[in-house]
């Protein structure tokens, strides 16, 4: 990149990049961008979605916040609690004649029941959209996510396990989308002269492209890691009542980047915010992930104050769940010494 002295603006790294997306996935097309917020905005601007939007509550609130950002609302739908997905069997009751589209997110990785939700949509004539943010190495059904629907919306924040530094990459099928997606987010140029396009300035740079190819090739020793730490914790956290560790289908292609565990206070005899107190006491760094809910923060708790009451499953999951600490830093014993502290908190 130094040598060349080409720094952005769709440079070589950036297309090879995009090119490995699309051989690894399966998929025609892959437009990098520079993060996965941008390219839900990108993607929903280029599939022509506004008004009201169907989405998940139990998301980071980027999702959310992407449709109202451009002034569609978000419609939150409740989640399935044995897959912490988007209840297909949950949106139909949400349509209006205001609703252009759903997004739904895959949680965890795990895929979401694509085909319920298509088939609603289909009824409905939405179009569909999901976010892929922590699914990049999954399949449902022995296919890769990233064809899913009209587009698919992938994460390589510095948190993730394959990263940018900071970035995202929309991937689809659809050769129209595709153009559309790549004069977006370089503010409608084609050409050096010529804008054609309402766009903005969403564009990956070399460098993260670059970082993205190294990990990229770094992939299945990441996903080794990440899976050895998921069956330690499942091996320590087995026999707890009342603790249990969200399972991945071995069958499927899983990326194993989250270890998330649901607390039953009923069965273990300590809330699920008492063991994250004590994780934290000890310096371990667990999360409280989706907490409390996008309904229940700003503007939605606001502007929807009522959601929650069509939300039973997401209030009851988000206050359940925990997301523990992995990754290739995290060795056995580190997961041991966590699960040590969760038996003692669960004990006292």
């Amino acid at each position: 990149m130094l040598d060349r002295r080409w720094f952005s603006n769709d440079g070589p790294l950036v297309r090879e990049f995009e090119a490995a997306v699309c051989a690894h996935l399966g998929v025609r097309h892959a437009v990098a961008l520079c993060n996965a917020t941008v390219g839900i905005e990108i993607a929903s601007k280029a599939l022509g979605l506004e008004g009201e939007v169907i989405v998940p509550s139990y998301t980071f609130v980027a999702t959310a916040h992407a449709l109202q950002w451009q002034g569609i609302k978000p419609v939150f739908c409740d989640i399935d609690p044995s897959t912490h997905n988007m209840d297909p069997d949950k949106i139909e009751g949400l349509v209006t004649p205001q609703t252009s589209g759903i997004v739904a997110v895959h949680v965890w990785g795990r895929p979401c029941d694509t085909a319920g939700i298509e088939k609603v949509a289909r009824k409905h004539g939405l179009k569909v959209m999901y976010d892929a943010s922590h699914a990049f190495g999954c399949s449902s059904k022995g296919r890769m996510i990233g064809g899913f629907g009209a587009c698919e919306v992938f994460s390589f924040h510095a948190t993730k396990f394959i990263n940018c530094f900071e970035g995202g990459v929309v991937t689809t099928n659809d050769d129209e989308l595709a153009g559309k997606m790549r004069l977006m987010r370089n503010f409608g140029f084609s050409g050096f002269d010529n804008v054609v396009y309402l766009g903005v300035n969403g564009k990956m740079s070399e460098v993260c492209a670059a970082m993205g190819l190294t990990n990229l090739e770094a992939m299945d020793g990441i996903v080794a890691a990440n899976r050895r730490n998921y069956l330690a914790y499942c091996r320590e956290l087995r026999a707890m009542d009342g603790i249990s560790v969200v399972r991945y289908e071995e069958a499927e292609r899983n990326n194993f980047q989250y270890v998330v565990v649901e607390v039953d206070p009923d069965a273990c005899g300590r809330s699920r915010d008492e063991i994250v107190e004590a994780l934290h006491s000890e310096n371990v760094i667990a999360r409280k992930y989706f907490w409390p809910g996008c309904h229940r923060m700003e503007p939605y708790c606001r502007t929807q104050p009522d959601a929650w009451r069509r939300l039973g499953q997401t209030e009851r999951i988000a206050a359940r769940v925990i997301v523990l600490p992995t990754g290739q830093t995290v060795v056995e014993e580190t997961v041991r010494q966590v699960c040590r502290t969760i038996h003692k908190a669960v004990a006292r």
